[in-house]
């Protein structure tokens, strides 16, 4: 049978302080986690769970180790990511329910002690190594559009395909997820369409930009936007086209030789950058359903 799916956070504030959830059914403590639905991406699952569990909302940070693990006849498989809290922290007025009972801010030191598996404790070693602030900058190529072959025109005015309209939408959460506030695109209109939908729900601005297009994009140029959002301290997203993705590797300091692969349409790269240096990799794609 299938893994059971599901995707839970490790949330942080100053202070030294971590988030646990008690869950009356199984009189445990533990991070606040829960169920993928049908369609949903982990990382969108993930802040969802934590907000409906604990009435805090996060940011993804860092990922951490996926823990496995039997349950019945069936194997249960948690993605985890460090977080930071956005907004209000106060969780003194958190009403308690059938699923979850308690939550508390509980200090580091004593976090080991009130955790029920070993699994969690491991997993809370794990996010102390790299609980220090990041933030996101997630290089997006843009979703599927009509073919150039076919496309009459000129071919910055390309635009997606009905399979690249739903990518863009379902790219929203996973955006939205790692505290996406700058989104920088280039102005070729397959890569303003796959991020309109996110600006239009979140309420930011389009940053357009020329040099990040196909036909006018140069390696300094694009070494010079980079460069420009990794002294910004805004979570932010870059949308352009794949001939342009190696020149954007470059700029942030990624090794091509170290197995980098092409971005598939709509695929994006997330970089959890500090103090400019980039300081964990990892890559997603909108789920599909089945």
């Amino acid at each position: 049978m299938p893994d059971i799916l599901a995707a839970g956070v490790v949330a942080f504030r100053p202070g030294r302080e971590v988030l646990l959830v008690h869950r009356p059914k199984y009189d445990d403590w533990s991070f606040p986690k829960g169920k993928l639905d049908r369609a949903e991406h982990a990382t969108a699952a993930a802040v969802r769970e934590v907000a409906e569990e604990t009435g805090v909302h996060v940011r993804l940070g860092p990922p951490l180790p996926t823990q496995h693990y039997p349950v019945g006849r069936r194997t249960k498989t948690v993605y985890y990511w460090t977080g930071r809290v956005v907004g209000d922290d106060d969780v003194s007025g958190y009403r308690p329910n059938q699923e979850i009972d308690g939550v508390r801010w509980v200090p580091f030191d004593d976090a080991p002690a009130l955790l029920t598996y070993d699994r969690d404790r491991e997993t809370l070693a794990a996010a102390l190594r790299v609980r220090r602030k990041t933030r996101a900058i997630v290089v997006l190529r843009h979703a599927h559009a009509r073919s150039r072959r076919t496309w009459r025109g000129d071919d910055a005015a390309r635009t997606l395909l009905r399979t690249g309209e739903l990518q863009a939408d379902r790219l929203v959460p996973l955006l939205a997820a790692y505290g996406v506030t700058r989104v920088v695109t280039s102005t070729s209109t397959r890569c303003v369409q796959t991020v309109q939908p996110y600006a239009e729900t979140a309420g930011y601005d389009l940053d357009l930009r020329r040099r990040l297009s196909e036909e006018h994009a140069t390696e300094r140029t694009v070494r010079k936007i980079v460069e420009e959002i990794l002294e910004d301290d805004a979570g932010s997203v870059l949308c352009t086209h794949r001939p342009v993705l190696d020149w954007v590797y470059d700029a942030v300091g990624l090794d091509r030789a170290s197995g980098t692969q092409p971005l598939e349409p709509a695929e994006m790269l997330v970089l959890h950058v500090r103090k400019g240096s980039v300081v964990a990799v990892e890559r997603h794609r909108p789920r599909w359903l089945g």
